[in-house]
C-alpha cells in the first residue's frame, strides 16, 4: 500500500513530521517497509537557472551548431555552444551552468563542466524538455514565456512537487487502512491517546450537495448476495480532458498513471477513501437500465484492454438491457467506458461480495486496484457519501451538472456488529491492566460505538469501515495497537508449560543426512513445488493437484514428482558452464485420489551429473555412475541405522538402468539414469543420475531401528581374498546372497575390489575378486577355523553359482 505524506497530511488537523509519522504508522500495525523522498523532477532542478539568449551566431566550424551568449541574471553572460535548431536571440530558456547536474528523462545524470566543442569553449548547456526531466520532447530547446526573469531558479519557476512516499505492509485484515483517509483515522486515534487531546480527521464529506430531481438510470439487482448495495447518479454536460496539475501530481506521486479527468477522479477517490467507483458512458446504457446479474457460462466479453474473455456463470456483471458492460468491481468493458467524446456519464458506487470478486479476479487474471479493495471488503455504509464527493469533484473539474436523483438500491441494510468484551479478558490477552476510560477513549477515537458499559464488561458496535472486527480478541488488538505494543508491561515472572516435541526426530535425521551429503560435496537446493504441467505425462497428470488460481500460465500444477523440478535446477547450472553437479533436496510431492482425497509425500531426492570429484595432478575425476549411486544408498541407509533390502530391477517411464528397494508393498527408493527424451525437454546434453527416497518411510524405518553400543573387539580381524570365475550375467549381489545364506557368524564383511574380463578366462566369463573379513571377539581365529569357513564359501559358490576358484 502506497501512502503520500502530503496527501495524508490534508486529513490531519495537526502537523506530524515525516519521521514521526513513520514511527506512528509502524506502531499502529501499519508497518512502514520503506520511506522514500519523491521528486516530480529528479534532482529537483537544483542549480538550473532561467537565462536570456542575447546572441546566437553560427559556429565557424560546424553547420549545425551556434555560439550563444546567455544572460543568467548575474555576472558576465555565458558563452554556450548549442546544437538546437530553434535557438534564437531574445528567447528565455533553461540554462544548466558549469557545476550543475541535469537528470534526463532517460539516461544517466550529467554534471556540467567547461567543454571545448569544435574549438570553442562552452560554459554550460541550454536545455530541452527531456534533458531536465520536465517532459519527453527533444524537438528543440525549451522556450519559456518572454515574461520569465533571467537568474530565477528553475525550481522556483516550475515549482516541482516534492513529497515523502511510504510503502506500508498491510495485513489482509486491514482493509480499513487501504486509503489515505483510513490511515488518517488511525493516526488521529494514536495522537488522541498519546498526546492526551482530541484529534479528529478532516473528512472530505459533508459539503453541500444538490442532487437532481429527475429519475435517473433504473437499477435492478438480480444477485443480492453478490451485490448488497448499489448506488449511482447521472451527470450531464461534462467535458472529458486533461486533469488539473494538482490532481496529476498527486496520482503520479503514488505511482498512478493519469488518463483523463473523469478516470483520474475515480482513481483519486479510490486512494482517498478506499471505495472503488466506476464511470459509464451514459450513451452505452441502453434502455436506461442497469441490471446487476450473472451471464451464462462462456459468454464472450471484451474488456477495456481490448481482450475478449469467456465469462464464467459465477462472474457478476453490470449489464444494460442487452448485454454486459462491466465485470463488477474488477474491470470495465471496451464499449461502456468514458471516451474523449463522452458528455453524459453514470457514476457507480457499490458493495460487492469479497469472495465473488476474488474468484473472478483470479479466474481472469485481473488484479486491479478495485478488485484488491473489494476482495478485502469495503465500507458498505459509505457508498452514497463517496458518490457525492466524486460528483462534486467532476462538476468542479470537468464541468456539467447532476442530472438525476441519487439511486441507492440497498434492500437489506447491514447492522453493525456488536462485540462483548470483558475487562478481565482484555487483561489476560494483553498482559496490561487498562483503565476503563482509556479503553473507551481508544475505541471511540477509532469509530466504535459504546452500546453498553458495565463495571466488568463492555458492549461495543464496530464501525462499518472495520468489517473484520467480530471477536473480543479483535477489540483487544485494536486497543493494544493504538496504545502501542511497546507499552505492554513485562511481568516479574512468566508461567509456561513446557511443550514436548513428538516429531523432533524428523529434523534430527534430516540434519544428519544433509550434513553427510554436504560433506561429500553435495549442495542442498529448494525448488518450487508449483510447476508446469507440460513436464508430466497423462498418467502423472491423472492424479496431480491442479491450481485453480495460477500465479502464471507456467505455474499451474503441484508437482507429482521430484525429478522435473530438480532437472530445472540442473539445466540452469549447466547452461551457466557449471556441469559437475551434486544436488539434494528435501521436498514433497502432491496427489489427489479418485475420491478427491489429497495427499502429500516427503522425499529426499538426489541429482548427480558430471564428475563426482575433481581432476587432480594424481588422477582424473570420476563420473557419476550406477555404482556411485548404489554406494550412496548404502551409506545413507547405514547412517540411519537401516538394513538395506535387496535392490531389484524397476520399470520407470523416465529412467534407464533403474533399480528399486521395496518394503512390503511400499517403494523405499528408486534410482536410475534419466532418459535422453526427458533430458532433452530441459535442454540437458549430459548424463544425469537420479535417486529418490520415500523420506516418510525411511524415517519410520530409522525410528524403529534399534541402535546398540558395544566395546571395540580386542582381537584383530583377519582378511582373506578369493577370486571367482563366473558367468558375465552373474551379478555380485547373487554372490553376496549365496554367502549370506551360509550364516557364518565370524564373517563380518565382504567387499568386491576387482572385476577382470579376458578371453583367457573363457567365453562369456569374468573374474570377481572379493575380500572377506573374519573376526571372533572372544579369541584369535586359527588358520584351521578360517580355512574351514573359506572352504564352505568356495563350496557354496561352486555349487550354487557354478563358480570356478581362480588360482594365482
Amino acid at each position: 500500500m502506497t501512502i503520500s505524506y502530503n496527501w495524508l497530511s490534508e486529513y490531519l488537523p495537526v502537523t506530524v513530521e515525516p519521521e514521526r509519522l513513520s514511527k506512528i504508522l509502524t506502531s499502529l500495525g501499519l508497518e512502514v517497509e520503506s520511506m522514500e523522498p519523491y521528486e516530480e523532477f529528479k534532482g529537483g532542478l537544483e542549480g538550473l537557472l532561467i537565462g536570456e539568449v542575447l546572441t546566437a551566431e553560427q559556429h565557424p566550424n560546424a553547420d549545425k551548431l551556434k555560439i550563444t551568449t546567455v544572460n543568467i541574471g548575474s555576472g558576465e553572460p555565458l558563452s554556450i555552444v548549442c546544437g538546437a535548431s530553434n535557438v534564437a536571440a531574445g528567447q528565455k530558456v533553461i540554462v544548466a551552468p558549469v557545476g550543475s547536474t541535469i537528470y534526463p528523462a532517460s539516461g544517466e545524470p550529467l554534471t556540467m563542466r567547461v567543454a571545448k566543442i569544435r574549438g570553442v569553449e562552452s560554459h554550460g548547456m541550454i536545455c530541452a524538455d527531456d534533458e531536465i526531466g520536465t517532459g519527453t520532447s527533444h524537438d528543440g530547446i525549451l522556450v519559456l514565456p518572454s515574461s520569465s526573469n533571467p537568474g530565477m531558479p528553475a525550481s522556483s519557476y516550475f515549482q516541482p512537487y516534492n513529497d515523502w512516499i511510504y510503502e506500508i505492509g498491510l495485513t489482509p485484515n486491514r482493509m480499513d487502512a487501504m486509503s489515505h483517509l483510513g490511515v488518517a483515522k488511525d493516526v488521529c486515534a494514536y495522537l488522541t491517546h498519546h498526546d492526551k487531546k482530541a484529534v479528529k480527521p478532516k473528512l472530505p464529506f459533508g459539503k453541500e450537495f444538490t442532487a437532481g430531481v429527475k429519475p435517473g438510470i433504473d437499477v435492478k439487482i438480480e444477485n443480492n448476495s453478490a451485490c448488497q448495495r448499489y448506488s449511482g447518479l447521472s451527470l450531464s454536460g461534462v467535458k472529458v480532458g486533461e486533469s488539473p496539475k494538482w490532481l496529476i501530481k498527486k496520482l503520479k506521486s503514488i505511482g498512478q498513471r493519469p488518463i483523463n479527468n473523469i478516470v483520474d477522479i475515480t482513481n483519486f477517490i479510490l486512494h482517498e477513501t478506499g471505495q472503488p467507483l466506476h464511470a459509464f458512458d451514459a450513451a452505452a446504457i441502453t434502455g436506461k437500465k442497469i441490471i446487476v446479474k450473472n451471464l451464462p457460462e462462456g459468454t464472450p466479453f471484451i474488456t477495456l484492454d481490448g481482450k475478449e474473455r469467456k465469462l464464467s456463470a459465477e462472474d457478476l456483471m453490470i449489464c444494460n438491457e442487452e448485454k454486459g458492460m462491466c465485470i463488477a468491481g474488477i474491470f470495465g468493458g471496451a464499449e461502456s467506458g468514458v471516451k474523449q467524446t463522452t458528455t453524459d456519464i453514470f457514476l457507480e458506487s457499490a458493495w460487492f461480495n469479497p469472495v465473488d470478486i476474488r474468484k473472478t479476479s483470479f479466474r481472469h487474471g485481473l488484479r486491479t486496484d478495485a478488485a484488491t479493495r473489494f476482495e478485502k471488503n469495503v465500507d458498505i455504509s459509505n457508498t452514497v457519501n463517496v458518490l457525492k464527493r466524486a460528483a462534486q469533484m467532476i462538476i468542479d473539474i470537468a464541468g456539467g451538472q447532476v442530472s438525476s436523483a441519487i439511486t441507492d438500491v440497498y434492500p437489506d441494510p447491514a447492522e453493525k456488529k456488536q462485540i462483548h468484551l470483558k475487562y478481565q479478558y482484555l487483561k489476560k490477552l494483553s498482559g496490561k491492566n487498562y483503565q476503563h476510560d482509556t479503553v473507551n477513549n481508544i475505541l471511540t477515537s477509532l469509530g466504535f460505538e459504546i452500546v453498553q458499559e458495565g463495571p466488568e464488561d463492555l458492549l461495543v458496535a464496530a464501525p462499518y469501515s472495520k468489517p473484520d472486527i467480530s471477536l473480543p480478541a479483535d477489540i483487544v488488538e485494536e486497543i493494544m495497537r493504538v496504545d502501542g505494543y511497546d507499552n505492554i508491561e513485562i511481568p516479574q515472572s512468566i508461567m509456561i508449560s513446557p511443550s514436548v516435541d513428538t516429531e523432533g526426530y524428523k529434523q534430527v535425521y534430516a540434519e544428519k543426512t544433509a550434513n553427510y551429503l554436504v560433506g561429500l560435496g553435495f549442495y542442498e537446493i529448494f525448488t518450487n513445488s508449483i510447476t508446469n504441467k507440460a513436464f508430466y505425462n497423462d498418467a502423472e497428470l491423472s492424479h496431480a493437484v491442479k491450481m485453480l488460481n495460477s500465479l502464471s500460465a507456467e505455474l499451474n500444477i503441484m508437482r507429482p514428482s521430484m525429478l522435473e523440478t530438480g532437472l530445472q535446477s540442473v539445466s540452469h547450472n549447466i547452461n551457466r558452464k557449471n556441469s559437475n553437479l551434486l544436488f539434494f533436496e528435501f521436498g514433497k510431492t502432491y496427489s489427489v485420489s479418485a475420491n478427491g482425497q489429497y495427499g502429500e509425500l516427503p522425499h529426499l531426492s538426489l541429482y548427480m551429473t558430471g564428475q563426482t570429484s575433481g581432476d587432480s595432478w594424481k588422477a582424473k575425476g570420476n563420473l557419476a555412475n550406477l555404482f556411485y549411486v548404489k554406494g550412496l544408498v548404502k551409506k545413507i541407509t547405514e547412517l540411519l541405522g537401516i538394513a538395506l533390502p535387496v535392490m531389484q530391477n524397476a520399470e520407470h517411464d523416465k529412467l534407464d538402468n533403474s533399480l528399486q528397494a521395496m518394503i512390503g508393498d511400499e517403494q523405499l527408493l528408486i534410482l536410475g539414469s534419466v532418459r535422453q527424451q526427458t533430458l532433452a525437454a530441459f535442454d540437458i546434453r549430459q548424463e544425469v543420475w537420479f535417486l529418490d527416497f520415500n523420506w516418510k518411510l525411511l524415517l519410520e524405518l530409522a525410528r524403529k531401528a534399534k541402535l546398540s553400543v558395544k566395546e571395540l573387539a580386542r582381537q584383530m580381524p583377519v582378511h582373506r581374498d578369493l577370486a571367482l570365475v563366473l558367468e558375465k550375467s552373474t551379478a555380485f549381489d547373487q554372490v553376496e546372497k549365496t554367502i549370506h545364506e551360509l550364516k557364518l557368524e565370524k564373517l563380518r564383511s565382504m567387499e568386491l575390489f576387482d572385476v577382470f574380463e579376458s578371453d583367457k578366462l573363457g567365453a562369456g566369463k569374468k573374474s570377481l575378486a572379493v575380500s572377506f573379513t573374519f573376526l571372533d571377539e572372544e579369541k584369535t581365529l586359527t588358520d584351521k577355523e578360517i580355512d574351514s569357513m573359506m572352504n564352505k564359501i568356495m563350496t557354496s559358490v561352486q555349487k550354487e553359482l557354478s563358480a570356478e576358484i581362480r588360482k594365482a
